[in-house]
């Protein structure tokens, strides 16, 4: 077990199969396979739908209960928490964990992602397809492209205007930021959805997610006067973007990037570009992502069976000598927050003191 500090920050691409420590994922694959690990475990995501069913709807009970009171706040925020819970269901439904068949699983993850919590599925479905296939790959991994906050130097360097004010900050401003995240996925997943393109389930997709938003505020405004409907609904988008965000980031954010044209094998990339997070509750804080190494390598394993998988993954790399990554939440956000404020130094304007800039 290492820390991502301890790694190279770029793998460049002439770093090929033969220059890196190498291990064989077949090995890996049957041993995992054979100690039953990838069989489904609905009877699991049977009993968390439920029990998130049932939170959902004593939320909506208190709400009505409440009337006109602003600890309709706490609901709003209590609710922002179980989205992301269910969105991790979602999440792994599009990866086939739930069910054996494909058409199953992608009916429970369209119904979840756009019909309760509002955002496309078949948008986040591509979107993570690309990143799974290449995490942390230049020009490749659309999770590390420039979005508000920059990732890779050479985009911070593009910064200008108010953008480059918020990226010399970035590593500071990255949890306040998230609560805009809510949002923000919200907007271009549904834009995806109007684009001049074949997209799967456009319409159904559409009419979801209309019906969701449709329904969640005529409850609103029925509960609560509009002004309490409106900050209701800040409050549910900000939790639910902090939630998502400070799940997501821990996974892959500062640890090693890989050079666009660098080649290596699928082990050595999925494990040298991934983060665990140990420590008792994440897999039901984090959705079973606190596994990120055993998730890219069987990305469609249950999330009850990634703990037993990650014995075996953490004993393979340390006889083949490959860099496993595990750290506790509270110094992975520090690592992750200290890479974005490196990637920031380069929009800092050239007049600046460098040592001033060096403890931003």
């Amino acid at each position: 077990m290492i820390t991502a500090g301890a790694l190279r920050s770029t793998i460049p691409a002439s770093e090929r199969q033969t220059d890196a420590p190498r291990a064989d994922f077949r090995v890996v694959a049957r041993a995992v396979r054979d100690a039953g690990l990838l069989e489904r475990t609905v009877g699991f995501y049977g009993w968390l739908m439920a029990g998130l069913g049932v939170a959902l709807v004593g939320l909506l009970v208190g709400s009505v209960l409440l009337g006109d009171s602003w600890w309709q706040l706490a609901i709003a925020a209590a609710l922002g928490v179980v989205l992301t819970q269910i969105s991790f269901i979602a999440h792994e439904a599009s990866h086939r964990q739930v069910f054996k068949s494909g058409p199953a699983n992608d009916r429970l993850g369209r119904i979840l992602a756009a019909g309760v919590v509002g955002i496309s599925h078949q948008w986040w479905q591509t979107k993570h397809s690309r990143h799974h296939a290449n995490p942390n790959q230049i020009g490749r991994d659309p999770d590390i492209e420039i979005d508000t906050i920059s990732f890779l130097p050479s985009d911070a360097k593009r910064a200008r205007g108010a953008q480059r004010w918020i990226t010399r900050r970035q590593g500071w401003l990255f949890f306040p930021l998230l609560t805009f995240e809510g949002i923000n996925l919200h907007v271009r997943s549904i834009a995806t959805l109007f684009e001049r393109r074949e997209v799967n389930g456009r319409w159904l997709e559409l009419g979801l997610i209309t019906l969701r938003f449709t329904l969640l505020i005529t409850f609103l405004l029925w509960v609560m006067p509009p002004l309490m409907a409106l900050a209701f609904l800040g409050v549910q988008l900000a939790v639910f973007g902090v939630g998502m965000g400070a799940s997501f980031a821990p996974n892959h954010k500062g640890m090693p990037t890989v050079s666009r044209d660098a080649r290596l094998d699928f082990f050595t990339k999925q494990v040298r570009t991934s983060r665990n997070i140990g420590g008792w509750g994440m897999t039901m804080l984090l959705g079973g992502l606190n596994y990120q190494v055993e998730h890219h390598l069987f990305p469609n394993m249950a999330r009850p069976h990634l703990r037993a998988a990650s014995e075996i993954v953490r004993a393979h790399c340390a006889e083949h000598g490959i860099p496993y990554t595990e750290t506790n939440l509270v110094e992975a956000y520090g690592s992750v927050v200290r890479h974005l404020n490196r990637v920031g130094l380069a929009a800092r304007d050239p007049f600046d003191c460098p040592m001033l800039a060096t403890r931003r």
